[in-house]
């Protein structure tokens, strides 16, 4: 038994099976990561995504976020590991995502239980009243955008540096952790706080831990059961081949 075919019955023989994603599974799809040799924060200051410099200059901040949000993450679509989780989940593999990812991709894959734990682009959000909408009713050529029912400021839905992580989204991702008797990591590199405690959670109840990474994680030597070293679209089409072979 190939580690494939080992990960594949795991994934088919478990109660409930959990993916925990990062921004690795998206990097296929053309979105770069924040951290690394190619990282966003190599070319844009980090501080910009700070609550409070948001709020004091949120027409620099806004224009920024456009920038890289909304010109770049808005071109891109998802990719073949995105569609190999949602296969799952509509198979019975698969119960839930807990994404740190901000891109809404696994959504548009067609996944329908996701838990974003950084919130989503595709709303905004009125720091005055909490009213929501769809961000394409915001006009990117005025900004910043303010809110039609107070006049508030308005910020993208995701979780910038000094804000708390949204409760829905935080209960939904332990819950599930607590839950899983297999969670397949994909893309994460296990240093980003406190999403990065899920995994450890999950293990400590005696989950199965498989991981799908390029290169070895924070989790790898810790806590990893099945470690499939590989980008995400080629190792989820392999693990999918070896689903169909053993189901």
């Amino acid at each position: 038994m190939n580690i494939y075919q080992e990960a594949a019955k795991q994934i088919i023989d478990s109660h409930y099976c959990v993916a925990f994603t990062g921004a690795g599974i998206s990097v296929e799809s053309g979105i770069p990561p924040f951290r690394g040799r190619n990282g966003l924060w190599n070319k844009y200051d980090p501080k910009s995504f700070d609550i409070d410099y948001f709020i004091q200059d949120s027409a620099r901040a806004w224009a920024i976020i456009r920038d890289i949000f909304y010109d770049l993450f808005g071109q891109v679509l998802p990719n073949t590991a995105h569609y190999a989780l949602a296969e799952m989940e509509q198979r019975g593999l698969l119960k839930s995502i807990i994404t740190q990812n901000i891109d809404n991709l696994h959504k548009d894959a067609g996944n329908t239980e996701v838990y974003e734990f950084h919130g989503s682009l595709k709303q905004i959000i009125c720091l005055n009243c909490g009213q929501k909408v769809n961000v394409s009713q915001v006009d990117m050529n005025h900004l910043p955008p303010m809110c039609l029912a107070c006049g508030g400021l308005m910020k993208p839905d995701v979780v910038f540096f000094g804000e708390a992580i949204p409760e829905y989204a935080a209960s939904k991702s332990v819950d599930a952790s607590q839950k899983a008797d297999c969670m397949i990591l994909i893309g994460t590199t296990g240093t980003v706080a406190p999403a990065n405690t899920l995994p450890s959670r999950a293990k400590a109840g005696g989950t199965t831990i498989i991981e799908i990474n390029p290169n070895p994680s924070e989790y790898t030597n810790r806590i990893t059961d099945i470690f499939i070293q590989d980008n995400a679209t080629k190792a989820m089409e392999h693990l999918m081949e070896a689903i169909d072979e053993l189901a």
